[in-house]
């Protein structure tokens, strides 16, 4: 009686960890993966950079088990409303078209827009030392969309579906300058492809607030901003930002 009694309980203690692991949440991560240093797929073919390292450090505080889904940036919250993932960690900026297909937490870093050129180059930013020129920015961004709304009517834009294929542009001669996040420029320029550019004139756009973000009405966006304030509070936040930047970009 006594063996079949610890039996019983061994059987139930294993029962009991089997359905805590089981029970763990499961979230998943959407981002595009295309965005150095900010989301990337490396050498080995996983997804990192710096917001990949910020959400998974979230999901942690959530306790929660994370995979990362990559979604080309045209269709990123389409997928993310048709519940491919969870929610989306993609250096996007809060803007109030955004808002109405999905909601925001609080911001996780701040942005500015800087145009990069050839060093050898004199491109000038003002609206009319840039008439006639051509200037890229990858497509369905802040950076396309300050371009249109404020040099439309000089400048011959060229929008990008990568960030990526702006650059090579840029660096084939096709277009005279490139506008993009000041931090995606400055990862850029210290590269091999960048070393003969340069960042040209002041940020045009410096208080670009850039959040995760979830579904309409998803009470993971509160979840997430806790999570987000823990992270911040006990240094981890910090670790991260060090890890890509030697300044803070909170």
């Amino acid at each position: 009686m006594k063996n079949y009694k610890k039996i019983l309980l061994a059987a139930a203690a294993t029962l009991a960890l089997g359905t805590s692991a089981f029970a763990a949440e499961q979230l998943k991560i959407g981002t595009e993966g295309a965005y150095p240093p900010f989301n990337l797929i490396d050498a080995s073919g996983q997804a990192g950079g710096f917001d990949i390292e910020i959400a998974k450090a979230l999901c942690a505080k959530l306790k929660a088990e994370c995979e990362v889904v990559t979604s080309d940036w045209d269709g990123i919250i389409p997928a993310l409303n048709a519940k491919k993932f969870d929610f989306l960690a993609a250096s996007m900026s809060v803007t109030e078209e955004r808002k109405q297909a999905v909601d925001f937490t609080d911001a996780y870093y701040t942005n500015k827009l800087q145009f990069v050129a050839p060093k050898t180059s004199d491109l000038k930013t003002d609206k009319e030392s840039l008439k006639g020129k051509s200037i890229g920015a990858q497509r369905a961004t802040i950076a396309g969309t300050w371009l249109e709304d404020n040099l439309g009517d000089v400048v011959d834009i060229k929008l990008y579906d990568t960030q990526e294929n702006a650059y090579l542009d840029l660096a084939s001669g096709r277009v005279d300058g490139v506008l993009a996040d000041k931090f995606v420029n400055w990862e850029w320029l210290k590269s091999a492809a960048g070393k003969d550019f340069e960042f040209k004139g002041d940020p045009v756009f410096d208080n670009d607030k850039i959040a995760i973000a979830v579904r309409k009405g998803d009470p993971l966006r509160d979840r997430l901003n806790g999570a987000l304030k823990e992270i911040i509070a006990d240094g981890t936040y910090k670790k991260i930002n060090d890890k890509y930047f030697p300044f803070s970009i909170y």
